[in-house]
């Protein structure tokens, strides 16, 4: 089976090793296949060449790795890290009278935690979605698929949730009833949503941290149901696989918002680092990833210039709606965090 988002990556991947090659001043720390050249085309025409990337799988990983020591000009974090990343000292105050496209931005988006605050903007926003179960509808009915579902003995091996602690809690406060006090749960809470990870546990298949291995997955019915990013949604249907997210009033879904900060490292001159932020929040940027990729863009001027009908389809053309009818992942209290990353540690090795 061809998978479209792996050819693009592919694609993406050749002109970054162009990049790398002609020694761009420029390098970004990011999730994989955002090195895709249709997000910043108006970048690479400037300055003639793609920026360098290097790779995390989450955000915990990502934060270790640079307050080792790691070095690059921007990273691409979600909304729930800033404040943290902010004061550990990796980054530094966004100027938006150099952002193009700053009062373009989705109200919804500008005003979520984690953007704005301390009187400082720390990121700018790029794409937003859902994460959610997804699940092979050729093997489960709608009547049978919830959180709840994946603890029962006939999904045994055939799971599949992210190796993050904050996405997984995430699923599990949803799971166990407890996704109102997500950010602050009390022990009895937490014991709750960790007691819901643990009967999970016999049934994952694996812990992902590659979207890419969890598509696959899905498509040759390896895996059932994946807690996951709406792209892979989009990504199965592209590709004629029964599959699709969990949706409807009461079935547990999650909202996120990440975009681009500047690390308090960067070492590239200061007109390229803004260049590349312009070129990100470009409307036809976000024509590019609402079309291609399935997520919706911060730019509302990019709604405009894009499918509609694909936009209905996604729920995309109400932003708010979509965010007060879901858990969204906003920053949790840091010594819940430390919890939850432990606990999880000892969950995914059995105990």
């Amino acid at each position: 089976m061809t998978y479209k988002a792996l050819t693009l990556t592919a694609a993406a991947c050749l002109v970054a090793g162009i990049a790398n090659a002609e020694g761009s001043d420029l390098t970004v720390f990011d999730w994989s296949g955002y090195e895709d050249p249709g997000f910043f085309g108006a970048y690479v025409e400037k300055h003639g060449s793609a920026p360098t990337y290097s790779y995390f799988g989450s955000q915990e990983e990502a934060f270790t790795k640079l307050q080792s020591g790691f070095e690059a000009d921007l990273a691409h974090p979600c909304t729930d890290a800033t404040r943290k990343w902010a004061a550990a000292g990796l980054i530094q105050p966004i100027d938006t009278s150099k952002l193009d496209n700053w009062e373009a931005m989705l109200p919804t988006i500008k005003e979520v935690d984690g953007i704005t605050f301390d009187g400082e903007t720390w990121m700018v926003p790029f794409e937003w979605g859902n994460t959610g179960l997804i699940y092979r509808t050729d093997e489960v009915s709608e009547e049978e698929i919830s959180l709840q579902a994946l603890t029962k003995p006939e999904f045994q091996g055939k799971v599949a949730i992210p190796d993050a602690a904050s996405s997984a809690y995430a699923m599990a406060a949803l799971g166990a009833g407890v996704a109102d006090n997500y950010t602050n749960m009390s022990d009895e809470e937490f014991k709750k949503a960790s007691d819901y990870l643990r009967a999970v546990h016999p049934n994952v298949r694996f812990y992902w941290s590659d979207a890419g291995q969890l598509d696959q997955a899905l498509a040759s019915g390896e895996v059932l149901a994946g807690w996951a990013w709406n792209q892979t949604e989009l990504n199965l249907i592209w590709n004629e696989v029964p599959a699709q997210m969990m949706r409807g009033e009461g079935k547990g879904i999650a909202t996120w918002v990440c975009g681009y900060v500047h690390l308090s490292n960067a070492d590239a001159p200061e007109e390229q680092v803004y260049d590349m932020l312009n070129a990100l929040t470009q409307p036809d940027s976000g024509k590019y990833i609402i079309e291609s990729w399935g997520y919706p863009h911060s730019n509302s001027e990019a709604f405009e210039i894009s499918d509609q009908e694909l936009i209905k389809t996604y729920g995309f053309d109400d932003p708010k709606a979509l965010f007060d009818n879901s858990l969204f992942f906003d920053a949790v209290e840091p010594e819940l965090e430390a919890k939850m990353l432990q606990e999880f540690e000892r969950i995914k090795s059995g105990f």
